[in-house]
């Protein structure tokens, strides 16, 4: 059975990670943008990291520019960004694709998991999906869906044994 430790990703600033370094923990993964009416959700998002990060939780930023190019900027450009703006700490990944041919095979599994409104199409920025320490695919939550509403999820899974 596929789960999240089957894939990889690149950091902004260039680095490998294999996905399985968060095996047995609980991983929201996020596609986000700079220049999006959804965008303060990275104070949000901080606040959920700080708050859970020691227990077990890890946040999974994955920039996007599909949607309206609201994120225009290199992976310099995001980091900076989001480290001023919103002081974030969690991981940050490189831009990707989420939908269509050249989404990333993360996304791709990610999608056919958990479907949404649009099927398994990603909406818009600032989808999140919830993992289990398992690494499956617990639950989606819209561009819409604030970060403090996924805290009873987020403590619901941690406490789930892997």
């Amino acid at each position: 059975m596929t789960s999240l430790q089957d894939f990889s990703a690149t950091t902004l600033d260039g680095q490998p990670v294999d996905l399985a370094d968060y095996a047995g923990q609980v991983v929201l993964v996020v596609n986000t943008a700079s220049q999006c009416g959804f965008t303060p959700q990275y104070e949000g998002l901080q606040k959920l990291w700080e708050t859970y990060g020691d227990q077990g939780f890890v946040i999974l930023g994955f920039p996007c520019d599909q949607f309206g190019h609201q994120e225009p900027g290199d992976e310099a450009e995001i980091g900076a960004f989001c480290q001023k703006n919103y002081g974030v700490t969690f991981p940050m990944m490189s831009k990707i694709e989420v939908n269509g041919d050249n989404a990333h095979p993360l996304y791709q599994w990610l999608r056919s998991e958990k479907k949404g409104l649009l099927g398994g199409k990603i909406k818009w920025n600032f989808t999140k999906y919830l993992l289990g320490r398992d690494g499956q695919v617990i639950d989606r939550y819209g561009s819409t869906t604030k970060p403090e509403k996924l805290s009873k999820d987020i403590e619901k899974a941690l406490a789930a044994e892997a």
